[in-house]
């Protein structure tokens, strides 16, 4: 298949022979639009029979609304998507609120980058319904390719509102006439922006296998809005009209609050209040005459679109009658502090939404954006927490997003702890860098590897080269360096069978697992019998109660005709049973049976995942998801997103709240719901450890508690779970912590194995034990030196201190930190015994 770029291309030229075919030809000639070409070849609509130019501001002079004002009815960010919303509404359209920027429901992005990305791929491909159809949002938007452009340009973002336009319908339902004439008639009536002073330009899209032609409203310049209908579908053999027809409208609401206002800059319209208050705290020299004046050049320093920059900056300086350090001189401080404001409102968002700054996939730009605030405020000596700044922006947008406002003490949380990691880092580098430059000028590859590696930035690499007299410098571009310079590891838990067995053309295997946990007898047809070797064939039934290797869980294990099951798993929509010795044969009807102990004790590390997952995150906090997790016979394992180690004390809140939730005995629900039903009810939370594929989804619900989309074997109350015992935590990864833990008969033999070994621990080093002699203190000292740096559970307050009783100390440490160094004293006493003989 061709590539988007080919496909719009070619599209375009079709659709440009025939636009009454593709576009709302017939709305735009009753309204007095007359269809012209620019010298750029581009066709567009104007209501102006002497315009000869398009409306792109490289045609028609730049942005020329802040001159001119064209729109007559001035609205702040906040009364923008009111209006909209409520013009909308009375056309008939549902205003829902936004989604979660963390796209947790797909697997293919961490963010959402524009508003129809809340329904892709199941309401765009058919699968599910739309909440709404059809319908407005106003969604929060994260993207990172500009982030060297925030605060120059006067109008770039890393985070954005798009205010979707969306509907969802088939042909015969199609009415695209509508829903253009609505969009006309907001920028006419609901922004007052008369139609001589509106430029629509014909264009075409394409993406993901699909394409369509698309409208773009211009006005003086900006480009206000781009409606898309995605009505083909591109395949190998031929293009296909879509069956669902998908209307996508995208609008910027800054742009459109700017726009409107006619003044300032895309920040002061964004988050006026915000601007305000740095401007008072950072004490920057900011000129509002200087900035209007700098504002119609300042698309000129767009890093992505200049060829030199630094002739650029010239260019901008000669319009202004300056040099281009004077330029810069009186710029990049304003620049640096709408950069802090605009940077802490896309924090603030991701990180209500349970997003994490981190050295991985989407985290890793946030921690980008992150420290260029923090660098900023170093670089300027301002007196500014970002944490203070979110808090204004949240404020601001309690109209709006007033869930923002909910999440603040954990924002304030996560930002001190990166914070700390920042000032860290940058002590830690300081030899590192003194010895660097040290060598002579560092170049920009240096500096790139610098902040990916270490978290140096370029700014303290040049501070240090300043104070040795060695000059160093810093590109414009630098964050896109770094950008293309990281590549995002993929961390996540893989569970399930790889295996790929030929079985043939059969039908799917009907799961009897998902009803209730303890069938574990039931009658069944063999429909398929293949060897796999001389001792082990695979097997598939018409229906199974035997779970196989997915979501974590590993497979159930008993019999088949009284023939040994060894294996599990799933295979598109086939259950393959690997069995020793095959008695039976196709066709027959054959009796099976799980081993219900196997069962139980996997259904109770299951339900005490989901349980734990709960009481992490009222613990910790929202921003507490599910990375990963493991179910075994022997143990299981919990990895959860968190900034930072979990102290003794947290870990035992997590586990005395988790015990409690067994004790309360609460009832656990197993049910299919539709996909939209289920998030309509209960959000994006049920998606925990990543997307889940399907129309339908099983939820697990511990009513009241925790509420997952989960296909694995679950009890149906927390009371059977039994104790759950923490063992363990650490750190496995920037932003990702793991628990251990064993529920049920496993914990029981964990807390008896223990008491032994504390017991047996004690008296040896009580020395009670009569094999050993009295130097038991004496060589555990020098075991410990022995083993230098791996026992850190022993963290004694000074050297001195290893000089003490060793005895008393260990003892006590037995007494408030067991689960922490159990197998660290039964090393010792298995050395000691061998020593000694």
């Amino acid at each position: 298949m061709l590539p988007d770029k080919e496909v719009k291309k070619k599209f375009k030229a079709v659709a440009s022979k025939e636009p009454d075919k593709y576009y709302a030809t017939r709305v735009l000639k009753s309204k007095g639009f007359e269809r012209k070409k620019c010298t750029c070849n581009t066709y567009f609509w104007t209501a102006q029979p002497s315009r000869k130019v398009c409306g792109d501001p490289a045609c028609s002079g730049g942005f020329t609304f802040l001159k001119e004002k064209p729109a007559k009815n001035k609205m702040d960010y906040v009364q923008a998507w009111k209006a909209f919303s409520k013009m909308f509404k009375e056309k008939g359209y549902t205003p829902i609120p936004r989604y979660s920027v963390v796209a947790r429901w797909r697997d293919d992005t961490d963010f959402v980058q524009a508003s129809i990305y809340d329904f892709q791929p199941y309401v765009v491909n058919g699968e599910i319904d739309p909440p709404a159809n059809p319908l407005v949002v106003p969604q929060f938007c994260l993207r990172f390719n500009d982030v060297d452009n925030v605060g120059v340009t006067m109008a770039h973002n890393t985070g954005f509102v798009m205010i979707g336009q969306h509907a969802f319908n088939t042909k015969d339902e199609w009415d695209q006439d509508k829903y253009f004439t609505d969009l006309l008639e907001w920028f006419t009536d609901g922004m007052g922006i008369s139609k001589e002073d509106l430029v629509l330009h014909e264009d075409a899209w394409a993406g993901g296998g699909n394409f369509g032609p698309c409208m773009e409203f211009f006005s003086h310049g900006v480009e206000l809005a781009n409606q898309v209908y995605m009505l083909y579908e591109q395949t190998e053999e031929v293009d296909k009209e879509l069956k669902l027809k998908v209307l996508d409208m995208g609008m910027g609401h800054e742009r459109i609050a700017w726009f409107t206002q006619g003044k300032g800059t895309m920040y002061d319209a964004a988050f006026p209040s915000v601007v305000k208050k740095l401007i008072e705290r950072t004490k920057v020299d900011y000129d509002e005459g200087f900035i209007e004046k700098f504002i119609p050049f300042a698309s000129y320093l767009n890093l992505d679109e200049s060829e030199d920059i630094d002739a650029s900056w010239k260019r901008v300086a000669s319009e202004l009658g300056l040099s281009a350090g004077e330029l810069k001189e009186k710029l990049l401080p304003v620049s640096a502090m709408y950069s802090v404001a605009e940077h802490s409102r896309s924090l603030l968002v991701a990180l209500s939404d349970g997003a994490l700054p981190s050295n991985v996939k989407g985290g890793y730009n946030l921690r980008v954006i992150l420290r260029r605030a923090l660098q900023f405020i170093d670089k300027y000596s301002w007196d500014i927490d970002l944490a203070d700044v979110c808090e204004w922006h949240a404020e601001y947008l309690k109209p709006v997003f007033p869930e923002l406002s909910e999440n603040l003490g954990h924002v304030r949380k996560i930002l001190g702890v990166e914070k700390k990691k920042y000032e860290e880092s940058r002590e830690r580098s300081r030899k590192l860098v003194d010895k660097l430059v040290g060598k002579g000028s560092v170049g920009t590859d240096k500096l790139v590897e610098l902040y990916d590696s270490h978290g140096v930035s370029p700014e303290f690499v040049k501070k240090i080269g300043e104070s040795k007299g060695v000059k160093i410098s810093v590109p414009d571009n630098f964050y896109a360096l770094v950008s293309e310079r990281h590549e995002a590891k993929d961390t996540d838990t893989k569970t399930g069978k790889q295996e790929k067995v030929d079985m043939g053309d059969l039908p799917g295997t009907k799961a009897l697992y998902f009803d209730h946990y303890d069938l574990v007898l039931f009658k069944a047809n063999v429909l398929k019998i293949k060897k796999k070797d001389k001792e082990h064939s695979y097997v598939v039934l018409d229906q199974t109660a035997f779970y196989p290797t997915s979501g974590g869980q590993v497979h159930d294990k008993g019999k088949i005709g009284g023939c040994e099951v060894v294996d599990v798993f799933k295979q598109g929509n086939l259950v393959i049973h690997e069995v020793r010795n095959v008695s039976f044969k196709e066709t027959d009807k054959v009796e099976c049976r799980i081993d219900f102990d196997r069962r139980m004790q996997l259904a109770q590390h299951h339900t005490a995942t989901h349980i734990l997952t709960g009481s992490s995150k009222r613990v910790l906090g929202n921003h507490v998801w599910q990375a990963g997790a493991a179910k075994t016979m022997e143990k299981s394992r919990l990895d959860i997103t968190h900034y930072d180690q979990l102290s003794d004390e947290e870990v035992k809140k997590i586990e005395d709240l988790a015990n409690r939730v067994v004790m309360d005995n609460i009832p656990v629900y197993k049910s299919f719901m539709k996909r939209n039903v289920a998030e309509a009810k209960y959000g994006v939370r049920i998606y925990q450890g990543g997307a889940v594929p399907g129309r339908n989804l099983r939820i697990v619900n511990i009513e009241g508690f925790d509420v997952e989309a989960c296909g694995g074997t679950h009890l149906d109350i927390t009371g059977d779970v039994g104790s759950i015992k923490i063992i363990k935590t650490s750190k496995i990864q920037d932003g990702v912590v793991r628990l251990e833990f064993v529920a049920g008969p496993a914990a029981e033999k964990f807390f008896e194995e223990e008491r032994k070994i504390i017991r047996e621990a004690r008296d040896l080093l009580e020395c009670k034990d009569k094999q050993i002699p009295g130097r038991a203190a004496e060589l555990f000292e020098k075991w410990k030196k022995a083993r230098k740096g791996k026992l850190e559970s022993f963290s004694f307050e000074s050297e001195e201190e290893y000089e003490g009783d060793i005895v008393k100390r260990t003892s006590e440490l037995l007494r408030t930190q067991p689960s922490y160094i159990i197998s660290t004293i039964k090393r010792f006493k298995d050395d000691i015994k061998k020593k000694l003989g």
